[in-house]
């Protein structure tokens, strides 16, 4: 199997094989939440005209959008999963955008395979990989906007190659808690709490918190990450 680690958007461009979309903060660690709180079904979307367009098809559908972090004005839900009450989502369709996890997504053309990818599933995801023995792996971290480097997307890069290659990587709940001081450190200003909650930090680094897997597929709607349990 053969491993590669890209970054941003424009390594989303070059992926290929089974493709990992690594976005930690928060957009992935988020589908994830939304599942598990109930969520019928979430559905990735690159622009805001695309998310604001479902609202027309389906009005009871909810609409989760990030822009800069902020939850996008028009919108039911920003990208904060220690926000979401479960049940304001139970049994809706989700529609999700955000600055960088969905822009890997709708960017990845030469992807064989999408999934998602975050340290609340890594051993389902790295179980999921196993299990398929594709020939090429493409770990995507998608960074802060999908334009500058972001130390969690690396280490999750890093954390799911080592569970991928039998190495393992003991250290790793110590890096993910020194998060808090790096790529972590904003969830920990008190000016910030509005935007980014203390309590997302804690949520998304989690790991292995979930068995399942979000693969990415395009339906007669356009695009849809499905849970699947490995």
């Amino acid at each position: 199997m053969e491993i590669g680690i890209y970054h941003l958007i424009e390594g989303a461009k070059k992926a290929e094989g089974l493709t990992v979309i690594i976005d930690v903060f928060r957009a992935f660690s988020m589908e994830c939440y939304l599942y598990a709180m109930g969520a019928a079904e979430v559905r990735p979307t690159g622009t805001a005209e695309e998310t604001f367009a479902w609202r027309r098809k389906d009005p009871d559908c909810i609409l989760a959008g990030e822009r800069q972090g902020r939850r996008m004005e028009g919108c039911d839900l920003g990208n904060s999963p220690s926000s979401v009450r479960p049940e304001m989502i139970r049994g809706k369709r989700i529609i999700h955008t955000t600055s960088a996890g969905t822009q890997g997504i709708v960017n990845a053309v030469h992807a064989e395979e999408i999934i998602t990818g975050s340290f609340v599933n890594a051993k389902a995801i790295s179980g999921y990989i196993r299990e398929k023995a594709p020939d090429r792996v493409s770990l995507v971290c998608m960074g802060k906007a999908g334009l500058a480097p972001a130390e969690e997307d690396e280490l999750c890069a890093l954390y799911l190659k080592s569970l991928l290659t039998g190495d393992g990587m003991t250290e790793i709940d110590r890096k993910l808690a020194e998060l808090r001081f790096g790529g972590g450190s904003h969830f920990f200003d008190p000016e910030l709490q509005e935007v980014y909650p203390e309590q997302d930090f804690w949520m998304c680094i989690a790991r292995d918190r979930f068995g399942f897997v979000l693969k990415v597929e395009k339906d007669a709607l356009e695009l849809i990450t499905r849970r699947i349990f490995p």
